[in-house]
């Protein structure tokens, strides 16, 4: 099983809401309270919060989507750590909002998917809305620790997405037909 504790911090590139508004200033979220809050959408997975993290153990590809917009183009950065060694940290960006699996099967994402050590700590994907798709972006060379907080930034500017860990380059994608809309908007955080 899985443990995963977030503390979220999205920051804009270029461009306080209630749900369906464009965030347009600085949103932070240090999950410094007892319960999950308003601003999230749970879609059946049993996340918490604990100490000031978010807490996700067999979410099972049902996100917690944060219920406000993304910009287009935007930086999304945050700390991460799994107390398994599975790894398996996951996040949906750019996503409908309300997407999820029905079961324990296979899962079609509505978004751009981030995976650091899937499939036990095997592979670390980029994803395009199928993450068992044959054009995902992936790499073997690097494993979760367990225990260890590793800083994400995650940005998208134009047709480049691309992914940070510890202020170092991880992954990157030139989508030559980007996700974006009212059905690629929001951010979810997510585990197997």
């Amino acid at each position: 099983m899985i443990r995963s504790a977030l503390t979220v911090t999205i920051v804009l590139a270029l461009v306080g809401c209630t749900k369906d508004q464009v965030i347009t200033t600085p949103f932070n979220d240090s999950f410094d309270r007892k319960a999950l809050g308003n601003d999230y959408h749970n879609t059946g997975g049993p996340y918490r919060v604990d100490e000031g993290k978010l807490r996700i153990r067999g979410a099972y590809n049902k996100p917690l989507w944060l219920k406000r917009k993304l910009p287009r183009d935007a930086v999304i950065e945050f700390d991460v750590t799994s107390y398994s060694d599975d790894g398996d940290i996951k996040v949906e960006v750019w996503g409908d909002g309300e997407s999820y699996a029905t079961s324990k099967g296979a899962y079609l994402a509505t978004s751009y998917v981030f995976i650091f050590g899937g499939w036990g700590n095997r592979v670390s994907a980029l994803c395009r809305l199928d993450e068992h798709s044959p054009d995902r972006i992936t790499r073997k060379d690097t494993k979760v620790v367990k225990g260890r907080t590793y800083h994400w930034k995650i940005s998208r500017k134009g047709n480049l997405v691309n992914w940070d860990i510890d202020g170092k380059h991880f992954l990157k994608m030139n989508d030559q037909s980007p996700l974006e809309g009212p059905r690629h908007s929001y951010l979810g955080f997510n585990n197997w």
